[in-house]
């Protein structure tokens, strides 16, 4: 019993660093890191109790990005326009045989990064308008 808590321990370790570590690098790259980190973190809670305290801070940005990023029309028309480059290039990686590290595991993650920012706005717009109705009652 104790060899299958041990195996479950690391497991949870490695899972929950590998999306840590994949956070980070959304940080910087296309895509929803910070919300990325927070999976990650939540995923390390579970089975490590003293990083609940890190849980609090990054959902608080997490979620203030994500309404930031419908705060306006302008920024929703930004991120669909990012969201159609994201799609696009990704195609374009796919199909284009001269663009550096050409194919469809670059074009995937591309389309792939471009589909999760539309589910995140749609998500976020709704989570925004149901506050916004939810404080004019």
């Amino acid at each position: 019993m104790a060899a299958t808590n041990h195996v479950k321990r690391v497991t949870i370790a490695i899972a929950g660093g590998l999306v840590v570590l994949i956070g980070i690098a959304l940080l910087v790259l296309p895509g929803p890191g910070l919300l990325v980190v927070l999976a990650g973190l939540l995923i390390l809670a579970s089975e490590f109790p003293a990083l609940e305290r890190y849980v609090d801070p990054v959902r608080d940005r997490a979620m203030k990005a994500a309404e930031d990023s419908v705060s306006t029309p302008l920024r929703i028309a930004w991120s669909v326009c990012a969201g159609l480059g994201l799609i696009g290039a990704g195609i374009a990686w796919g199909l284009v045989p001269w663009l550096p590290f050409h194919g469809w595991s670059a074009g995937s993650s591309l389309i792939l990064s471009g589909l999760i920012l539309y589910a995140l706005l749609i998500w976020s717009y709704r989570k925004v308008k149901a506050r916004r109705e939810a404080s004019q009652r």
